[in-house]
């Protein structure tokens, strides 16, 4: 088995790529937090670590101007096209993106004086070696800072335990292998410790919780739900036991209401 050939297989499903504008809608309030922690500056060069359709790499890509430069690298081929269709759009000259996987791969352009990612490191199942390879990217006294999800305790919004019982038992980790999803590192002092045993050092964790209105389809359709494994035969009742939970945000008929809780992690390179 190739390193992360389950999430590779779901992350390059084309109609996952279609809904994901609507996903995207969840964490854009996220941005601001990366990006402040980040504290980028004119000329640097900045890596973007599973950059999805390719949003935080252009906000990134403004900051650093045209004497700096982006490259978002990410193992999915159709989000990568989705990040490209908006540089090209946006006319973006000092940003570009490569199908890639940061867990083993090698990426043009290093070293870098950073490395970001919003919520796109939490499907490596390697990530100590995940994370070395990143920090091999970097130039010496580079830096690291990523948002991913606090515990799902906190996050009432992942409406995954109303379906549990709809959902097929996820696959067992190969020996040497972690489990991937969005809560594979909520664990603070688990990622701290990962990240230190990776080679980073001065490494800080600062937790942020806030509400977005949305409508619930940016957490859930039958698109997610189809992504999650339920099968055809269950998903008219998984449909209607989301339904349900989800009842708990609504606002009104056209929008709901989430909290998220969300830490994000800076880092140094020795």
């Amino acid at each position: 088995m190739e390193a992360n050939e389950v999430e590779r297989r779901r992350w390059n499903d084309e109609q996952w790529a279609t809904v994901w504008p609507k996903r995207e809608r969840l964490t854009d309030a996220v941005t601001a937090f990366v990006l402040d922690a980040a504290a980028l500056r004119p000329g640097e060069r900045v890596l973007d670590v599973g950059c999805g359709g390719g949003k935080t790499s252009l906000a990134a890509a403004r900051l650093v101007g045209p004497g700096g430069a982006v490259v978002g690298a990410d193992l999915s081929t159709p989000l990568t096209a989705l990040a490209e269709r908006r540089a090209a759009d946006a006319d973006a000259q000092n940003v570009s993106f490569r199908v890639v996987d940061m867990q083993v791969e090698t990426l043009e352009g290093a070293p870098f004086d950073i490395a970001l990612s919003q919520f796109g490191v939490m499907f490596f199942d390697e990530p100590a070696a995940a994370f070395a390879n990143i920090r091999a990217h970097l130039r010496p006294g580079g830096r690291i800072v990523f948002a991913c999800w606090q515990a799902i305790e906190r996050n009432p919004w992942f409406f995954a335990p109303a379906i549990a019982n709809l959902l097929p038992p996820p696959p067992e980790p190969l020996p040497g292998k972690s489990p991937t999803g969005p809560f594979s590192l909520a664990d603070p002092g688990r990622t701290a410790d990962t990240l230190r045993s990776a080679g980073f050092v001065e490494v800080r964790r600062t937790a942020h919780e806030l509400t977005v209105e949305l409508p619930q389809d940016s957490v859930v359709d039958e698109a997610q739900l189809t992504f999650m494994g339920v099968g055809a035969d269950k998903l008219e009742a998984a449909q209607s036991a989301v339904d349900d939970y989800m009842q708990q945000f609504a606002l009104d008929s056209e929008l709901s209401q989430f909290p998220l809780a969300f830490q994000v992690f800076q880092a140094a390179n020795r």
